[in-house]
């Protein structure tokens, strides 16, 4: 049994009931997210936005068969249910750069963008529509408020294995203020408990896949179809002193550290080492030329507030990837130069890099070069 008493929420409210509006996916933590706060006794309304055209038989986050799931909780919890049609947005914001970062030899981090655009922009301006005091999501992360700054602050989830706070670095403090991660201090399974201990018909529904719109899994089909490029652009695979390997049909197949369907034979294991889409070549080596130290990130985003000279961090260049002890220094406004103290596996231009002092998330940016 899983007792409530011991979570902590962000926000408490004497008098005036509070309403949010809970971001609902379909599947087992946003239902709880919802349930959660309607047993606290604020005014819920569930938003399932639609994100995707699915096609028949096919399958993804908010497709019909979740947003179905969504509707259904709401209506067993009591509360109104909306569905909001976001494919274009979706596509202009999220689907048009993953296929972009990829054709251009970059490999992108969808699930950044859609958190940044089309929760924590589109979807936050539309419950402040609706007269909502928050927007709520299922995301295992907390937020905090940090009273000798007077700001907010973004926390890592006490489930480890959970942990969302990587997809979270572009938060500002205008977000942190109108959002509520209530599943922060829990961990998968006592969300899952206490989803069966409310009868929650999603329960036991299974996690949805990391990249929700593409069906089947093969993203080179995906790319594919979307562009418009059937066959892509021949080119040479080469190894680190430029000797020709072999041939390729499309740097959009490869990525930093790639070891399998490289398509050449050596008599040794060959790894993606660069992707040049000036030259249309792939740069293949050994396991040790994948190692690097230094990096150029841009478009940095602050949860905390920017450094002033070079910071000692914690660093994450991949969402699974462990965190490295790293030295930041601020180039510009807009870019940092990132040194770590270690080298690091497959650095890869179009990823984020996050980083971190303690549990608290001070603030990241996108992989721009690998020096």
């Amino acid at each position: 049994m899983v007792d409530l008493s011991e979570f902590k929420y962000q926000v408490s409210f004497v008098g005036m009931r509070k309403r949010v509006l809970v971001a609902m996916s379909g599947g087992v933590d946003s239902a709880t997210t919802a349930a959660l706060l309607k047993k606290q006794g604020y005014d819920v309304i569930g938003v399932t936005m639609q994100l995707w055209d699915y096609g028949q038989g096919e399958s993804g986050c908010c497709s019909s068969d979740d947003i179905r799931d969504a509707r259904r909780v709401a209506e067993q919890i009591g509360i109104p249910h909306y569905v909001l049609n976001y494919i274009d947005l979706f596509r202009r914001y999220v689907v048009s750069d993953f296929i972009n970062k990829y054709l251009s030899g970059k490999t992108p981090s969808p699930c950044i963008l859609c958190n940044q655009f089309m929760k924590f922009n589109f979807l936050l301006k539309k419950a402040f529509e609706l007269g909502a005091d928050y927007l709520a999501t299922g995301h295992y992360a907390r937020i905090g408020f940090d009273e000798a700054k007077g700001r907010f602050f973004l926390a890592k989830a006490f489930d480890v294995k959970k942990d969302q706070s990587y997809f979270l670095f572009t938060l500002t403090q205008n977000e942190l203020k109108r959002l509520l991660f209530p599943l922060g201090s829990m961990t998968k399974e006592q969300v899952r408990e206490l989803a069966k201990q409310m009868n929650l018909r999603v329960a036991n529904k299974p996690d949805s896949q990391e990249v929700c719109f593409i069906t089947g899994g093969d993203y080179r089909e995906f790319l594919k179809r979307q562009s418009g490029r059937p066959d892509g652009e021949r080119g040479e695979i080469v190894d680190t002193d430029g000797n020709v390997l072999g041939y390729h049909n499309g740097i959009f197949s490869f990525t930093i550290g790639q070891r399998r369907g490289i398509g050449i034979a050596r008599g040794k294991p060959m790894y993606v080492v660069k992707i040049d889409p000036l030259t249309n070549r792939v740069i293949v080596g050994e396991e040790k030329d994948i190692f690097r130290t230094t990096l150029i990130a841009d478009n940095v985003s602050w949860v905390e507030e920017p450094p002033s000279g070079e910071i000692e961090v914690k660093a994450k260049i991949r969402y699974r990837h462990m965190e490295s002890d790293a030295a930041v220094r601020l180039l510009s406004d807009n870019e940092v130069y990132v040194e770590f103290r270690d080298p690091q596996r497959a650095m890869t231009p179009g990823q984020a890099i996050v980083f971190y002092k303690g549990e608290r998330v001070l603030g990241g940016g996108w992989i721009k070069e690998v020096l």
